[in-house]
């Protein structure tokens, strides 16, 4: 096949260079020149993807894929096309459309009969229906279902280790028609592999969910899933730092029972995913109140892990605290919705100046998202944001004032701090 992946970000390159992998001929349009050029030479335009700098190279070098700045010149050329152009949502989950539009509108120039056309960013319910299609069909004059196919597919892998993610999960597929999904479910079958999954009740491979829309509330679901679960976790962590207990042990416990799968409560829920699309699906469906509850949970952690070191430290006022970690996760070079920005507000709030350190960025770069970067200056507070692995073998004495660590990960080694007053979140 001739496949079109519009968008070459985190996702969508891995995808464009999975899909050669398989064989195919791909062109990945994206309307960053920058991002179009070091693709075509055959370079990572973003670090921390793996496999991906040397499976890039390879598809390159191959000749099965190249980029360009023309979307609908790419579609033109293709019997496939994969849409992975990010979706934006405000603070309440309103979804900006914007880049999405425009990607869709550059599609319906180029789209010719009998083409596939795949959504793999996640939206609301409904969309790929009631928004997409018109618009596909305003533009290239085609009905969708009859003139071009139309699925939904969301993506279900987390940044940096897509391809691995790409085998394991069962790839979702729900059409505007049966005839669109029986296409989607080809499409994918012929540009995937799947591991093999005992333990799920059906064959790991491409699973039809028998609409778009259930496809689209597949992702929303399992996503606003995780944000409820954290948010629960974080629930009984607070109550568990009220009463002495060791929330990990409880829930440890608890998972030893093959009902219950309480996740890791934590100082902050980060990244493109979690904190978002629990609000998209709030956008659909405003009266789900657990949802929102959770959310608004989970939001709150970092002015709570402040509140721990306020209690443990004393008053924060003209104290230099030092927030371990910049990044939403450990090993990621990403601060999408990142703990970070919400711990140094409520710091400042309380008077304190925090200092940002973090071994994936540098002190430009955390300055860039408006932040002080820790060059040297004193600390005599610290806390751990991020679960980077080089935080396990941090140790008091490489931060010698600080006399409290709250470490809203337990990521960190108790036998490297003593002397040091080091606070968890539950316990």
């Amino acid at each position: 096949m001739q496949i079109c992946v519009v968008a070459l970000g985190k996702i969508g390159l891995p995808l464009a260079v999975q899909f050669a992998d398989k064989g195919h001929r791909v062109i990945g349009a994206d309307v960053n020149a920058t991002v179009v050029d070091l693709v075509n030479n055959g370079v990572e335009p973003f670090p921390g993807e793996a496999e991906l700098d040397v499976k890039l190279k390879a598809a390159v070098d191959a000749g099965l894929l190249t980029a360009t700045t023309d979307t609908a010149a790419a579609v033109a050329e293709s019997d496939a096309v994969v849409v992975v152009v990010p979706l934006f949502v405000d603070a309440e989950g309103v979804p900006d459309f914007g880049w999405m539009d425009d990607a869709t509108k550059a599609i319906a120039a180029g789209l010719r009969p009998g083409t596939l056309v795949s959504y793999e960013t996640t939206l609301p319910v409904g969309t790929t229906r009631n928004r997409w299609a018109p618009m596909l069909e305003q533009g290239s004059g085609l009905t969708a279902g009859k003139d071009f196919h139309l699925v939904f597919s969301p993506e279900r892998v987390l940044t940096g280790r897509v391809f691995a993610d790409l085998r394991r999960y069962p790839k979702l597929v729900g059409g505007i028609d049966e005839a669109s999904a029986r296409h989607g479910v080809d499409f994918y079958e012929q540009v995937l592999d799947f591991d093999e999954r005992t333990d799920l009740d059906r064959p790991n491979g491409v699973w039809d969910l028998g609409s778009a829309e259930a496809s689209e509330l597949a992702k929303l679901a399992e996503t606003t899933y995780r944000d409820v679960n954290i948010g629960l976790a974080n629930q009984f962590a607070r109550f568990a730092d009220q009463t002495g207990i060791d929330i990990l042990k409880v829930i440890d416990a608890c998972n030893s029972q093959p009902y219950s799968h309480i996740h890791r409560p934590g100082i902050a829920v980060g990244g493109h995913c979690i904190p978002i699309y629990p609000r998209m699906y709030l956008w659909n469906d405003p009266a789900a109140t657990v949802v929102r509850a959770a959310r608004e949970a989970n939001a709150a952690m970092p002015q709570y892990a402040v509140d721990l070191l306020a209690a443990a430290y004393g008053d924060l006022d003209g104290v230099n605290v030092l927030v371990l970690g910049a990044a939403y996760r450990g090993g990621v070079k990403e601060m999408a919705f990142s703990g970070v920005f919400g711990t140094v507000e409520a710091l400042r709030a309380r008077g304190a100046v925090p200092f940002v350190s973090d071994p994936m960025y540098t002190a430009e770069e955390i300055s860039a998202h408006g932040l002080t970067p820790h060059q040297g200056e004193t600390v005599t507070a610290a806390i751990l944001q991020a679960d980077h692995a080089e935080y396990r073998e941090l140790a008091a004495t490489d931060l010698p004032e600080v006399s409290v660590l709250v470490d809203g990960r337990r990521t960190t080694d108790p036998a490297r701090w003593e002397g040091v007053r080091r606070v968890v979140i539950g316990g």
